[in-house]
């Protein structure tokens, strides 16, 4: 063989850095992670309309938030929503992320989403901070009070006007089913949110006493709403975008928000809010999609088990958050069902030592 060329050579170190870079390297700043396994649709799923896009009426539109800490909880997320979904091609995320205030350029996100996952359908869409300024009040915890938190008051205007209804899921969820069963919700003309409600709670302890006692607020916000008021958790809810954009239910809630920073009439974040709009009026969905509270509370974040029943849909709501206990090596034991779908490449890892390598659960697994 004769001396390789000098354009050889120069084809010969581009391929190398390359694959020094591993499959899925991040924009600067930005953690890496792996490619994650490619998932075909299954028979019977919907033929795609030609040049419909986004407004295509046989997707699963499903939308989540992308943040510079969250992004590990939000890789996971979308993996376990593809592996188990019977017509992953169907599935079109919708992201919203924050800009500005130092938050990774959109075009970085974009990448590191498009490396892990190289067919993925979606968008993301810049969301800024001064879209809420003004309303947001402090809470228990930090964390809490991040403007992006609120973005999902803002799907129904940053979301194609085609798109009719939307599955909102926070970053810290994994899904064991297919996300289509639950798209399949029926919604009565009277709901715009369907989520699985928990009348079990105390609901009261979601408001202050000033509330409680104020002459005009209290239990005659909830007067006349089609049932009694039932605490009930955003972190999962199917939304009528249509009902939601006709009702203008984003001034709605702002209007409790206005009235928080003058009254303080709760301590959390973004929930309550919800909660005085939407409780007594939501379509209850089976609890198996919303197994909430594994992070524990908002102070400790403590180790807590699954409910009783079913499950469709695991959620890490809580201050505890499973790749920062991992990290911490000092994980719950549910934590190590996330790491299945963990995609993060660590600094010490290499590319075939990540998330997919892991024998990740099946959608047929006991609950």
């Amino acid at each position: 063989m004769g001396a390789a060329s000098p354009a050889m050579w120069a084809g010969l170190v581009l391929v190398a850095l390359l694959a020094a870079s591993g499959p899925a390297s991040s924009a600067a700043g930005l953690p890496r992670f792996a490619e994650a396994p490619e998932y075909r649709n299954g028979e019977g799923c919907p033929a795609p309309v030609a040049g419909a896009g986004v407004c295509d009426p046989g997707l699963v539109h499903i939308a989540m938030t992308l943040d510079a800490h969250y992004l590990r909880g939000s890789m996971a997320a979308i993996y376990s929503l593809l592996k188990h979904a019977s017509c992953p091609e169907s599935l079109f995320f919708h992201f919203l992320a924050a800009e500005g205030g130092g938050a990774p350029p959109v075009a970085d996100l974009r990448a590191a989403v498009a490396a892990s996952f190289p067919s993925l359908r979606f968008e993301i869409y810049p969301f800024r901070a001064d879209a809420v300024a003004g309303l947001i009040s402090a809470s228990v915890r930090a964390a809490l009070e991040a403007p992006l938190n609120y973005a999902r008051n803002h799907l129904a205007d940053l979301l194609p006007r085609c798109v009719l209804r939307a599955i909102y899921l926070d970053s810290d969820v994994l899904a064991v089913d297919d996300v289509r069963r639950l798209w399949e919700t029926r919604l009565p003309a009277a709901a715009v949110v369907a989520a699985p409600e928990y009348c079990h709670a105390n609901f009261s302890r979601y408001f202050t006493e000033a509330f409680w006692n104020d002459p005009v607020l209290g239990a005659r916000v909830f007067t006349g709403r089609r049932r009694a008021p039932c605490y009930f958790n955003t972190g999962v809810m199917v939304i009528d975008l249509r009902r939601w954009r006709i009702g203008n239910y984003r001034q709605r809630i702002e209007r409790w928000m206005e009235m928080q920073k003058e009254k303080r009439i709760y301590e959390l974040g973004s929930l309550p809010p919800f909660l005085l709009v939407f409780a007594g009026e939501i379509e209850a969905v089976d609890h198996r999609w919303n197994q909430h509270g594994l992070g524990g509370d908002n102070v400790f974040g403590s180790c807590r088990p699954l409910h009783y029943g079913p499950v469709s849909l695991m959620h890490w709501s809580g201050k505890g958050k499973p790749w920062d206990r991992l990290d911490a090596g000092k994980p719950c034991p549910l934590d190590h069902t996330w790491r299945s779908y963990d995609l993060y490449i660590g600094e010490n890892d290499s590319a075939s030592a990540s998330g997919p390598s892991r024998s990740a659960l099946s959608s047929s697994a006991a609950w």
